[in-house]
């Protein structure tokens, strides 16, 4: 059994809980459960490491390179275990731990900022940012490799230390990441500690931490916020969103039918900030549902380890109990089933790739987040009515518009509320583009310079002169 990492080292349990592995629906492993004392143990940790880790920002660069390399030296190990408690298809799980090295790369070599506001006879002013401490981070099940990277990269290279809980569903390729860490860091640098919500909660309320970076739900994300303002904790969460997709009249309707299908069934829909509404002018309307519909014949939905599967299993049994109770209100409500529409017979939390035409605002499969392989086609009649629909929604994570004109599509972009608008892609995620949410899709930011100084405290030093 895989450890924690507390100060560098395994620490050892005695409970444990088991990890399901979603492509057979039985356990494939189990992993230790974190007491309250070994908590405080690995908060004290990261507390005593920050005390020198803050100091010197040159050995932190060569610090995460070194743990780039390391990752990378692991890749099939990572890879497997990942694909073990996700039920990511192979080529799915060797891109996402193909991600870290770089990702953590590019905070290695970021230039770190500083500012100068006056500089004359009088004063010399300088906006400077300062570590903040220990970081507690929660990441979610969806993308436990990739989610982080996305947290440890910018806490480390901002001169914080880290105690980082993984999802109790997929926890093993975190537990892997922790000895990776353990083997070139200083000891309290990263602390990996699992189990479960009780876990999660003492986290947010411990004293030690001074922010809180969660990656999960809209009702999570809220849970956090309540619990890190009793002392006044600094947090970053990113959640849910229900990303609506644009198509134009004038659009390429092939290609933009094709990489919306590929990106909504992308992880088998089980990405915050992928399409869950595709938006289609009533004159093209029954030719995107066509592609849609031979698009979903043609997906190969099976075993994770056979090369040839594009889409796996749900990772959780309550996400495809979820998912199934969104298709079946859809399919009682009255919407035309183009593709799928329900599980598949057999072991594993397998759903068909499923798409729905003839649906609108009022259906749960388009007002809620679906988060799972079914996708609804709304048919709309002006462009403004598109952008008003798209924006009425209490999520504003992402959206796309897709058109031949791109001047017309990035008119259209700028209208939509959301942290992120693309134009003819989706869910395009550059280490140095800053990610955020609008309305209850998130707060703060992730990546970039600005996801950077998320993790520090800005300070002004003011020189007075003559």
């Amino acid at each position: 059994m895989l450890s924690m990492t507390i100060d560098g080292k395994p620490a050892e349990t005695f409970e444990t809980f088991d990890v399901v592995n979603p492509a057979t629906g039985k356990v494939a492993a189990t992993a230790p459960e974190c007491t309250p004392a070994q908590l405080d143990e690995a908060m004290a940790s990261a507390a005593h490491a920050f005390t020198t880790w803050r100091t010197d920002d040159g050995v932190r660069r060569q610090a995460l390179r070194d743990l780039a390399d390391a990752v990378e030296a692991r890749h099939d190990e990572l890879v497997a275990l990942l694909v073990k408690e996700t039920g990511k298809p192979l080529a799915v799980a060797a891109g996402e731990v193909a991600s870290v090295g770089p990702w953590i790369r590019y905070y290695a070599e970021l230039e770190w900022p500083h500012k100068v506001i006056q500089d004359d006879e009088t004063a010399l002013i300088e906006v400077a940012h300062r570590p903040m401490g220990v970081v507690a981070a929660i990441t979610p099940w969806n993308g436990p490799v990739g989610m982080w990277s996305w947290k440890i990269a910018p806490a480390l290279r901002g001169g914080n230390t880290v105690v980082l809980k993984p999802s109790p569903f997929t926890p093993l390729s975190t537990l892997l990441l922790g000895e990776i860490g353990a083997s070139v860091l200083p000891p309290g640098v990263i602390n990996i500690v699992t189990g479960g919500d009780a876990l999660g909660k003492l986290m947010t309320a411990h004293p030690t931490p001074r922010k809180v970076s969660f990656t999960g739900s809209i009702g999570g994300g809220r849970s956090v916020a309540v619990s890190a303002a009793q002392d006044l904790k600094r947090v970053t969460l990113e959640l849910g969103g229900n990303d609506a997709a644009i198509i134009l009249d004038d659009a390429d309707i092939p290609v933009a039918a094709a990489t919306l299908f590929a990106f909504s069934m992308f992880n088998c829909g089980q990405i915050c900030c992928i399409p869950k509404r595709i938006f289609v002018p009533s004159s093209r309307y029954e030719e995107v549902v066509e592609a849609f519909a031979a698009a979903a014949a043609a997906t190969k939905t099976g075993d994770p380890t056979d090369p040839t599967t594009t889409m796996g299993p749900l990772t959780t049994k309550p996400q495809l109990d979820r998912v199934s109770e969104l298709v079946a209100d859809a399919v009682d409500n009255g919407a035309r089933v183009v593709a799928g529409g329900k599980p598949v017979e057999g072991a594993g939390y397998f759903f068909e790739p499923t798409v729905f035409a003839d649906v609108a605002e009022g259906f749960r499969i388009v007002d809620e987040e679906q988060f799972g392989p079914a996708i609804p086609l709304l048919k709309y009649e002006t462009v403004e009515e598109a952008v008003q629909r798209a924006n009425a929604t209490e999520y504003g994570l992402s959206g796309s518009v897709w058109s031949k004109n791109v001047a017309r599509a990035k008119a259209v972009a700028e209208q939509l509320e959301c942290g992120t608008a693309w134009v003819n892609c989706h869910a395009m995620l550059p280490s140095n583009a800053p990610f955020s949410g609008a309305k209850h899709s998130g707060v703060g930011v992730a990546n970039g310079e600005d996801g950077l100084l998320s993790f520090t405290e800005q300070q002004v030093v003011h020189t007075a002169r003559g």
